[in-house]
């Protein structure tokens, strides 16, 4: 045998690097070995090699072997759930060599899968994520009950992605995902996954070894969960005597909060008083939320335990009105639940007469606005005792308001309709409840809604007409276009100057909507020399100063030139040189001009629409300045 040969044994007996067994071929070509040695050193390097493999591959597999033992003795010693599932977890990533590994468990009553634990993750939405059954790859492993593997799980069309679980692997940054599993018999409880946040492919070897993994824990999931539920059976005959002997005062605290829930509904009481006394009574803390209330709880009517709290639907004919929450209770007896139970009917019937309330009042507004637009000869003494009624602010001066949703129409004319019908309703609502907010009225008109708003310390028109567009736009999430009046001054002393205020305020939202602003408010004095055709009253001179009074102003401070400098600029084609023959000055003089009047009116001020503006405004000017001196 040649030393060469005998260099290889060497190597494999020491376990050596794959690219140590190139030295002996480069040593014997160095020493000039000739061609048939050569080869036969080759032969002999990839013989080498290829019991190197075999070793790996038995001593891989031995070790493998050995873990999946260690491991189904650990977990065989395990009795607490939460430490079963966290051994499960750490021996999967440690078994397979990768980044990430997790579990999630069947959560048959919501009908989909939840993650339970986690190693290595590093993404909050990752840990909390949920999948449908048949969603991601670990719902089709969830629904199949057949393990599945993917080294690029974007590219990858095989099973439903959503945007939900797509978001959440992106942030932990996944690319390869091995899904496997656990089954008890034909029964999936959950999935066991080993990931990586490189592409990677997961050998058949790898895939029956973590299959094999999961077996032996879904035996010791069930094992822990049937101790637990034993655990629990024995103390829940252990409770029976102390129940007995606690069921009378039960009884005596469910009459009490019958009798106090009574009175509390007899003498006016809230929402949050009710939940305040069932606190009391039961010993925990209940908390109402306007969220929906869980599906359970809805669909029987029943409260239901979720996690350490207990949850109550408040509802009426089919409608969630929100929940009930009581905290720091777990164990509640039946009598403890229907109290809760009582409870939340308590609340539906106070939240029901309240909206009733709410409505009746909305109703009321809207009639006393239709009153004042089409019927202004009312008896005004009757208008303002039904105005003080509402608290309406009657001695403010008021804006008339015209809203309007606007989105682009649906495809279908039914659909479109409905919609429409539909978005008038919402902003009715929603004009409705600013308006009493802000002590005024409002309703329903014209497709849109009407509302008559006082105006507020050193308020706008068009202040209030942007922040009602705003109000109203967030509250229903759609665009919603505002026009506003002019102030009218005393409304219920002179009621005819509503309706006259309204057609000003219809023309303003109209102009709006044909200018492309839709999602905006605005009153006349915003839309420029379009304001004065628009506005019942002609503020001609409120549309000069805002136009070009900073211009005339600065003349009458300084003495300068600056008005009859932009009435030649315009005159000359806007040629400051046409404009400087005009004035008899130097060119420069006219630039001089021309910047600090750029400065006054700002950088837009030659662009042709502020430029038509400033000229109608110089001309509005010019002439109240000869009718002046007549």
């Amino acid at each position: 045998m040649s030393h060469e040969h005998v260099s290889y044994l060497e190597l494999l007996a020491r376990g050596a690097a794959t690219e140590a067994y190139d030295r002996p071929v480069l040593l014997a070509r160095a020493n000039g070995a000739g061609p048939e040695a050569l080869a036969e050193l080759e032969e002999a390097k990839q013989l080498a090699l290829r019991v190197r493999a075999e070793l790996e591959g038995r001593r891989r597999r031995e070790a493998e072997l050995s873990a999946l033992f260690a491991t189904a003795h650990d977990l065989a010693g395990l009795r607490d759930l939460d430490a079963v599932l966290r051994a499960i977890v750490q021996r999967a990533r440690s078994l397979l060599g990768t980044e990430v590994a997790y579990l999630s468990l069947n959560d048959p009553a919501a009908g989909d899968t939840y993650m339970r634990v986690t190693e290595g993750s590093v993404s909050a939405r990752f840990q909390q994520v949920r999948l449908g059954m048949g969603e991601g790859l670990g719902g089709l492993v969830a629904q199949t009950a057949r393990p599945y593997v993917t080294d690029d799980y974007f590219g990858d069309a095989r099973f439903q992605h959503t945007r939900t679980i797509d978001t959440a692997v992106r942030d932990e940054g996944l690319v390869a995902i091995l899904g496997v599993p656990l089954s008890l018999g034909s029964q999936v409880i959950g999935v066991l996954f080993a990931a990586d946040r490189r592409a990677r492919v997961f050998e058949r070897e790898q895939v029956a070894l973590l299959c094999s993994f999961a077996a032996h824990a879904a035996v010791a999931i069930d094992t822990a969960n049937l101790l637990a539920e034993t655990r629990s059976a024995l103390a829940e005959l252990g409770r029976a005597n102390d129940i007995i002997r606690e069921h009378s005062g039960v009884i005596e605290r469910a009459s009490e909060v019958h009798d106090r829930l009574s009175e509390l509904v007899l003498h006016g009481g809230g929402v949050h008083d009710v939940a305040r006394a069932v606190s009391e009574v039961l010993g925990g803390t209940v908390e109402f939320t306007e969220a929906g209330a869980g599906t359970a709880s809805r669909a029987g009517g029943h409260a239901v335990r979720e996690g350490d709290d207990w949850v109550a639907a408040v509802s009426a004919g089919g409608e969630a009105l929100g929940t009930l929450v009581l905290h720091g209770r777990p164990d509640l007896d039946p009598v403890d639940q229907r109290t809760l139970e009582r409870a939340a009917l308590v609340t539906s019937l106070l939240l029901l007469a309240r909206r009733s309330a709410g409505e009746a009042e909305q109703r009321v507004r809207g009639e006393l606005l239709d009153d004042l637009l089409d019927a202004p000869d009312r008896d005004r003494r009757l208008l303002r005792e039904r105005a003080a009624r509402l608290r309406t602010d009657s001695e403010a001066p008021h804006v008339v308001l015209a809203a309007r949703v606007d989105r682009p129409a649906g495809d279908g004319d039914t659909d479109a309709g409905r919609r429409e019908s539909a978005d008038r309703q919402r902003l009715w609502s929603a004009a409705s409840h600013l308006a009493a907010t802000r002590r005024g009225l409002a309703s329903a008109r014209d497709g849109g809604t009407v509302l008559l708003l006082p105006l507020g310390p050193g308020e706008t028109a068009a202040d209030l007409a942007r922040q009602t567009a705003k109000s109203l736009g967030g509250t229903l999430r759609e665009e919603v276009t505002v026009g506003a009046s002019a102030p009218v001054r005393a409304p219920l002393d002179h009621p005819d100057r509503v309706a006259v205020a309204y057609e000003e305020a219809r023309r303003c939202l109209d102009a709006l909507r044909l200018l492309h602003r839709s999602g905006q408010g605005a009153a006349a004095e915003d839309l420029g020399f379009l304001g004065l055709l628009l506005a019942e009253r002609r503020d001609i001179g409120g549309f000069v100063d805002r136009t070009v009074g900073q211009v005339v102003a600065y003349d009458r401070r300084r003495g300068t030139e600056l008005v009859r400098t932009l009435d030649a600029y315009f005159a000359s084609g806007m040629s400051p040189a046409r404009t400087k023959d005009e004035l008899h000055v130097h060119v420069n003089t006219v630039a001089q001009r021309l910047e600090r009047i750029g400065r006054l009116l700002g950088p837009d001020w030659q662009s042709p629409a502020r430029a038509l503006e400033i000229q109608l405004a110089l001309r509005l000017h010019a002439l109240s300045d000869a009718v002046g001196g007549k």
